[in-house]
């Protein structure tokens, strides 16, 4: 099982393909896609034609297998961040479909518990226990690679409970 693990976002989007070798997985790339276009552009359509092209690359260079992806959380008081976090999840669906890749999504509370234990566990306990895990010589930063990690992470540690 080869797993994309995708954080999205307009700006900077993280990403991580992990891949089960036995009962372990193993990190095949992380990083992030950055936006060339600054936030004060206010084309969007460049932004998200980079973020598909990046991703389809990294689709096509590592063939993972299904794409496991972060729900997006909304806030009452700020509709127009899941309103844009929306664009960004659109296009990672797109190149997924566009290759034949299922998508799953999962929300921020399920892999922080899947991952930590705990469903309210902070960035940096969910930064420590990638590392551990993993066996990374230090903490996955920027954030968005290990929030990618711990989305792919997730996937990968439900498929193995169902599979045993």
């Amino acid at each position: 099982m080869r797993v994309l693990g995708v954080d999205p976002g307009l700006q900077i989007t993280g990403y991580a393909v992990l891949e089960g070798v036995g009962s372990q997985p193993r990190i095949c790339e992380a990083g992030v896609i950055k936006s060339k276009e600054g936030r004060e552009s206010a084309d969007m359509a460049p932004r998200l034609v980079s973020l598909y092209n990046s991703l389809v690359e990294v689709i096509e260079q590592f063939r993972p297998t299904i794409a496991a992806v972060e729900q997006l959380y909304a806030h009452y008081e700020h509709p127009r961040t899941a309103i844009l976090m929306g664009h960004a999840r659109g296009v990672i669906f797109l190149a997924a479909g566009k290759h034949d890749m299922r998508v799953v999504s999962y929300n921020a509370t399920s892999i922080k518990k899947t991952i930590t234990g705990s469903g309210r566990a902070s960035k940096e306990q969910v930064q420590r226990t990638i590392q551990r895990e993993l066996g990374l010589q230090q903490i996955p930063e920027p954030p968005d690679v290990a929030d990618a990690l711990a989305v792919a992470l997730c996937h990968f540690y439900l498929q193995r409970a169902a599979a045993s």
